[in-house]
């Protein structure tokens, strides 16, 4: 997760920790459990150097070994303080740091047992490292209980007794924990065969005299006998634990199986909203379709589809400042794609309207908005899903294999959806957020665009009291639209959205389609030297010379469609002028691209829908 989404969503994740933790967090707890745990650690070489003097907001993300959720706040996101030569036990002024999600007291010389509190203390611990002291007791079954664990690092200590069965539920496929480290402590017993699976390299366990059973050794030897007599004993009620298990598994084995380290943004703050979503409240909220289906649609069957909106779902689709899309895969094996908006700006009411008129826009070459889902919040859009994918993905993975007729269709498909936006209707619809990443690509490769209509949701920048935009207004105004390469050079002193500024990013689009190189990245030029600006630069640079053709693909050369390469980028290349009024409308890009393609018998399908709205040029737009 990047620093501006932190900052932007620091208070949200803050209020959501309040209201699941069962201590009362306050900013003054995280200071309190700073100045307890000093006062409770020795300090002999005096490394815990922190003053608690300054009463400054966000004066403790100063502090050694100290992390914030956000600079500006004192509220703890993780504890570092590795080999400082801390003595004293754990201490239990832990349970003011509630919201902390990663501590680091490795390399000390700490003694006594694992609180089996700690999980109540610290809740959200992600990583866990308490290696290399002098901890002794057994390991707290308890730890099961911190459902967050990514990585448990337990080793160089001289802790004892058995493995806690218990430990298997942090490991996958029923939990996250990725990373596990028990070695060289004096633990014995069998390793618990599920956790063993989980964990198959030795070095986990390794130095634990006791221990015995895979992965340290093939068997238990002189323990066989108790083994089979718990074997034995277990099967008594195996059916039983049979179908529970099997009820276990069908309610939580999809949603679970797929959850690994990380989460759908980085930083594991990202996990408090979909805690969130979690809640028995809040699972139950009806999805809103347009068209009703059969069976009623809630967010549980969002989260179960999408593994918890887990990163393995992301879709490499649309802005990334418009939002995250993840594949929600359905039980009977169908997919939608499910949005999650980046700070939506309307309130609920104006939101549903809202989506009200986004979902009327129906055409071939659009991504079909089928509902919204409104969770607190947390706003969600489900579309149609997209199987091949975006265009800037395929771009970027698989250019070679795309050839000059599927470039050509693809270019067509997505100058007709923008210009029905532009001309289907009596007040032009911008688009405003044109990237290769908001062309998609259907089961038949036909180019579909999405992100229609989202720069109203989520900038407020030029909104009236009412939540409602002004004709004209733009996100650009607030910094919340547009990506580098795609801006219009207008925008830079007359910020305000026209289908002008629309016709230029379509235009950086279709010379992304011919030429393979980034907007904003330009490989090499035709001396083969590194190019130093962006792709317009590079396209204006090489006509100069006289050099376009060498600015194609390598895939699409030898292919004796030089003339139409070349007459596609001169369209590109009008969209993509300085001055707004020398740039052709959405309608007459389309009728010279949809013109290219008749030659090749490439362009029938595009018939319908017919733009019947400002066909001419319009300066004023």
């Amino acid at each position: 997760m990047n620093g501006r989404w932190a900052t932007l969503c620091s208070s949200t994740l803050l209020l959501l920790s309040m209201a699941l933790t069962t201590v009362s967090v306050t900013p003054e707890d995280d200071v309190r459990c700073l100045r307890e745990l000093k006062q409770s650690l020795g300090d002999p070489d005096g490394k815990l150097a922190w003053n608690f003097s300054n009463n400054t907001v966000g004066f403790v993300c100063n502090l050694v070994g100290v992390a914030c959720w956000n600079p500006q706040e004192n509220r703890i996101l993780s504890l570092s303080l590795p080999s400082m030569s801390l003595t004293g036990s754990i201490p239990s002024a832990l349970k003011f740091c509630s919201v902390v999600n990663a501590l680091d007291l490795s390399g000390n010389s700490l003694t006594g047992p694992i609180p089996p509190d700690f999980c109540e203390w610290m809740p959200y611990v992600v990583n866990l490292d308490l290696s290399g002291n002098r901890l002794t007791g057994s390991i707290p079954p308890e730890l099961s209980n911190c459902s967050f664990l990514n990585s448990l690092t337990l080793s160089s200590n001289s802790l004892s007794g058995t493995i806690p069965a218990s430990l298997s539920r942090l490991a996958p496929p029923l939990n996250r924990l990725k990373h596990l480290d028990l070695s060289h402590n004096a633990l014995s017993g069998e390793i618990p065969p599920s956790l063993a699976s989980s964990f198959p390299s030795s070095s986990v366990f390794d130095s634990n005299d006791g221990l015995c059973g895979r992965p340290v050794s093939s068997h238990c030897g002189s323990r066989s006998h108790t083994s089979l007599i718990i074997i034995i004993a277990a099967g008594v009620f195996g059916a039983l634990a049979s179908v529970a298990l099997a009820f276990f598994v069908w309610r939580c084995y999809f949603s679970s199986e797929q959850k690994k380290t990380g989460d759908v943004i980085s930083g594991e703050e990202g996990r408090l909203w979909v805690t969130r979503l979690r809640t028995s409240h809040n699972r139950l909220l009806p999805v809103s379709l347009f068209q009703k289906p059969i069976v009623k649609v809630k967010l549980a069957d969002l989260l179960s589809a999408t593994g918890d909106f887990h990163q393995e779902y992301i879709i490499i689709a649309g802005s990334e400042r418009v939002g995250t899309s993840f594949k929600a895969v359905l039980p009977d094996g169908s997919a939608l794609a499910v949005k999650r908006l980046n700070g939506c700006s309307l309130g609920e009411k104006q939101f549903r309207a809202e989506m009200g008129r986004i979902s009327q826009l129906r055409h071939p070459n659009l991504v079909p908005l089928l509902g919204f889902c409104v969770v607190e919040d947390e706003r969600f859009l489900v579309y149609k899903y997209m199987p091949d994918g975006a265009l800037s993905s395929l771009l970027r993975s698989s250019a070679g294999s795309l050839k000059w007729l599927a470039r050509l269709r693809i270019g067509i498909g997505a100058a007709h959806g923008l210009a029905w936006l532009h001309h289907g209707f009596p007040t032009p619809f911008l688009h405003q957020a044109i990237t290769s990443s908001a062309i998609l690509l259907d089961e038949d490769w036909e180019a579909r665009i999405t992100d229609f209509g989202l720069p109203r949701l989520v900038s407020s920048s030029s909104a009236d009291a009412g939540g409602a935009r002004s004709a004209g207004a733009s996100p650009f105004l607030n910094g919340d639209f547009g990506e580098f390469g795609y801006i219009p050079p207008e925008y830079a002193s007359n910020p305000i959205a026209t289908t002008k500024g629309d016709v230029y990013a379509f235009g950086v689009v279709l010379l992304e389609l011919i030429t393979g190189q980034k907007p904003t990245e330009v490989s090499s030029d035709f001396t083969g030297e590194v190019f130093k600006g962006n792709l317009v630069d590079w396209i204006n640079q090489l006509a100069a010379a006289g050099h376009l053709s060498e600015s194609f693909d390598w895939s699409l050369r030898g292919e004796q469609n030089d003339g139409a390469i070349l007459q596609f980028l001169k369209i590109a290349m009008s969209c993509v002028a300085y001055r707004p009024k020398e740039r052709p409308s959405m309608y007459r890009v389309y009728q010279s691209l949809k013109s290219i393609g008749d030659k090749y018998n490439s362009s029938e399908q595009f018939e319908e829908f017919p733009l019947v709205y400002g066909k001419e040029d319009s300066d004023s737009l």
